[in-house]
């Protein structure tokens, strides 16, 4: 099977990601009512590093210290979480959030540069580099061309959110030297949420001061823990998986599907209308994603020439 083209058993990982983190739009939405942005992103990597550190202690395992390990972790937790999640909550004040989550599904474009500039086995195709772009205007389709109408204004915000994509892009190709190191999936997601833990925290209490803000209630409770123990512990576990064993790109496809999982967990849980947009969208991803997969290109080609 050639490098680029992902198992059956990936695909479901890829799927279940996209699944838990479009999850983490329910969480979040109920979170934010009582809480700053960059407070509840600190709450959810802080708790999630926790519960990986329990979980780690439980089966008798422990991070390892080593000084390249430790480096890796701090480097993978600016890149992957306080940078990228620092500049959508910020880019998010200021443009639409579906122009953020445009910009946000530049990600596996950046993605194709990167891994093609700085790793041997993820080089650009045509078909690949078509697959995306295909993906991109399916995201565009289904949010609604509509939200393109805020693209021009307030150009540092949408800077801010493109350079999340390309900070997302650039951490996709530099996790892959955990499995280069020798560290399992499960201690690599908790060392690099203890190290995101490290850098967002102390700027939520220097900048929110959520101390002097009253208890949230229940519901914001539950949702921290939801969004931290499913959409980012559970989830982490299934990136660095995904990371080591599909590679880079493929991983960060995820971008494309992570806005139909939340459209789709809408339909299914809060009774929203699945509108024409949608299943226009839906089918560009699938068509981009079978274009960058490449098997069925692939087979449609070989029969046609067989045929000839």
């Amino acid at each position: 099977m050639p490098a680029n083209v992902m198992s059956a058993r990936q695909w479901a990982m890829l799927v279940l990601l996209a699944l838990v983190w479009g999850g983490s739009f329910f969480f979040n939405a109920v979170a934010v009512a009582e809480l700053p942005p960059l407070t509840v992103v600190a709450v959810r990597v802080a708790v999630a590093a926790l519960a990986l550190q329990i979980v780690l202690a439980a089966r008798g395992q422990r991070l390892p210290l080593r000084g390249p390990v430790l480096v890796a972790f701090l480097v993978m937790g600016v890149l992957n979480n306080a940078v990228p999640f620092t500049l959508i909550v910020w880019g998010q004040t200021h443009i639409a959030s579906g122009l953020a989550a445009i910009l946000n599904a530049t990600t596996p474009l950046f993605a194709v540069i990167v891994a093609h500039a700085f790793t041997r086995d993820e080089r650009i195709t045509p078909l690949r580099l078509a697959g995306v772009a295909v993906g991109f205007v399916g995201v565009v389709a289904m949010i609604g061309p509509a939200a393109l109408s805020g693209l021009g204004e307030s150009v540092a915000a949408q800077l801010a959110c493109l350079a999340a994509a390309v900070s997302y892009a650039v951490s996709g190709v530099y996790g892959r030297r955990f499995a280069d190191l020798g560290v399992a999936p499960m201690a690599t997601a908790a060392g690099m949420l203890a190290a995101s833990a490290l850098v967002l925290v102390p700027l939520a209490l220097a900048i929110d001061r959520p101390f002097a803000l009253p208890a949230p209630g229940l519901a914001t409770v539950a949702s921290l823990a939801g969004v931290a123990l499913v959409s980012t512990a559970f989830a982490y576990i299934l990136y660095f998986r995904l990371l080591a064993t599909a590679g880079a790109t493929n991983l960060l496809l995820v971008t494309f599907l992570v806005p139909v999982s939340a459209i789709l967990l809408g339909v299914l849980v809060l009774g929203e209308t699945l509108a024409p947009k949608h299943l226009v969208g839906m089918a560009l991803i699938g068509l981009g994603l079978a274009a960058i997969d490449g098997r069925l290109p692939r087979a449609a080609a070989a029969r046609w020439v067989r045929a000839r």
